[in-house]
C-alpha cells in the first residue's frame, strides 16, 4: 500500500509540473499581454513579468509597446498647381491600448501603413510644389492628424510624420536650376550695384575734401605711386590729371576754329580785292583753245578746223585792194580794209561809200 501512494504521489507531483509549465508565461518589460479565455476578452491586461494562464482554456498574445518605424512606399500624385511629383514618408507610432490593437483590428500595421499612403497621396493633391519643398513641417503636421484620427480606436498613437523625398521631373529640375540661377545673378547684381553706390558717394565726400587742399591731392598721387613700386614692378603707372587732358581738347578745338575762321576771313577779302573777270567770248574761246591745242591747225588747209590762208600774207593782195599797210598792221597782220575802216572810225571790215 505504501508503494501505491508514493506512486500516487510522484503522478500528482508529475501532473502538477506539467500544469505549471503549461500555464507559465513571462512577459517581457516592452510586451503586454492580452488574454483571452474561451474566446473572450479578460478583464485585465498582463503585465510584464511571471504570470499564470489556464492550459487549453485561455489563449495570451503579446503586444509589443515599443514604437515602430514604417517607411510609407513612394506614393505619386499631382499637385494643386499640376506638378507630377513622388513622395515617400515615414511613420513613427506605437500601441497606446494592447486590448484595442488586438480585439479592434485585424492586422493594425497594416492597417497604419494604408493609411498613411492614402492620407499622403491626398496631402500631395491640396499642396502646391512649393510647399512640398519649403513648408514641409506643416505638411508633416497635418499628414500626422489625418492618420491618427482613424489610429486611435485601434489602439495606436502616431506619435510623428515625415516626408523623406520628393521627386520631381527632369523637366522641372532644369527649369528650377535655371530660375534658381538668375535669382542668383540677380542678388550678385543688386549687390554690386550697391556697392558700387555707397562707393561713389565716399568718392564724392574724398573729392570735395580735397578740393580745399590741392596738396592733399598730390599726396594721394604719391601714395598711389609708392603703392604700386612696392610690389617690386617693372612698369610704373603714373596716373595723368584728366582736367589736364579736358583743357588740352578745349585748346585744340578753339585753335581749330580761330585758324578755320581767319581763312574764312582771308578767302572772303582776297574774293573781293579781285577784278570782275569779263564774260568769256564763245568763239574767241574756241579759237584760243585751238591756238593753244596747235597752232599751225589754223593756216593748215588739211585741217577740219582750218580758216584759210591770211589774205594778208599773199602777195597780190595789196596790188588788188590799192592800199598800203602800215607798220601796226604789218606787225598785226591784218588787212588793208580793216585799216581804212579804223582809221574812218568805223569798224572792222566796214568801207564808205567811195571806197573801191
Amino acid at each position: 500500500m505504501l508503494e501505491e501512494l508514493v506512486t500516487s504521489g510522484v503522478a500528482l507531483a508529475s501532473a502538477g509540473v506539467v500544469y505549471a509549465l503549461a500555464a507559465a508565461r513571462v512577459v517581457r518589460q516592452y510586451e503586454r499581454g492580452v488574454v483571452l479565455r474561451l474566446g473572450r476578452l479578460t478583464s485585465s491586461v498582463r503585465e510584464p513579468g511571471f504570470t499564470m494562464i489556464v492550459p487549453i482554456v485561455d489563449r495570451m498574445r503579446k503586444v509589443n509597446m515599443q514604437i515602430v518605424t514604417m517607411p510609407v512606399p513612394a506614393q505619386e500624385g499631382i499637385t494643386r498647381d499640376n506638378v507630377t511629383v513622388r513622395v515617400d514618408a515615414v511613420v513613427y507610432f506605437k500601441v497606446v491600448d494592447a486590448a484595442d490593437a488586438v480585439i479592434a483590428v485585424e492586422d493594425y500595421r497594416f492597417a497604419v501603413s494604408q493609411v498613411a499612403q492614402t492620407s499622403l497621396r491626398s496631402i500631395i493633391g491640396k499642396s502646391d510644389l512649393d510647399e512640398l519643398l519649403s513648408n514641409r513641417e506643416k505638411l508633416n503636421q497635418g499628414l500626422e492628424v489625418m492618420i491618427d484620427s482613424p489610429a486611435l480606436g485601434w489602439g495606436v498613437q502616431i506619435d510623428r510624420v515625415e516626408i523623406k523625398d520628393v521627386s520631381l521631373p527632369e523637366t522641372m529640375k532644369r527649369s528650377m536650376a535655371r530660375q534658381a540661377e538668375a535669382t542668383r545673378d540677380r542678388r550678385a547684381r543688386v549687390i554690386n550695384a550697391d556697392a558700387e553706390l555707397q562707393a561713389s558717394k565716399k568718392l564724392a565726400e574724398a573729392a570735395q575734401a580735397m578740393s580745399g587742399q590741392p596738396a592733399a591731392l598730390q599726396l594721394r598721387l604719391l601714395q598711389t605711386v609708392v603703392a604700386v613700386a612696392a610690389e617690386k614692378n617693372s612698369t610704373l603707372v603714373l596716373p595723368f590729371p584728366v582736367e589736364l587732358l579736358r583743357f588740352l581738347e578745349r585748346s585744340g578745338l578753339h585753335a581749330e576754329a580761330e585758324t578755320a575762321r581767319a581763312d574764312a576771313e582771308q578767302t572772303r577779302s582776297r574774293q573781293q580785292d579781285e577784278p570782275a573777270a569779263p564774260p568769256p567770248d564763245p568763239h574767241g574761246t574756241y579759237i584760243a583753245d585751238l591756238v593753244t591745242e596747235d597752232p599751225t591747225s589754223l593756216t593748215d588747209p588739211t585741217s577740219p578746223t582750218s580758216l584759210g590762208p591770211d589774205p594778208a600774207l599773199a602777195p597780190d593782195h595789196y596790188l588788188e585792194t590799192g592800199q598800203l599797210p602800215d607798220d601796226e598792221d604789218l606787225e598785226l597782220g591784218r588787212p588793208p580794209d580793216e585799216q581804212s575802216g579804223e582809221a574812218d572810225g568805223r569798224g572792222p571790215g566796214e568801207r564808205g561809200a567811195g571806197s573801191p
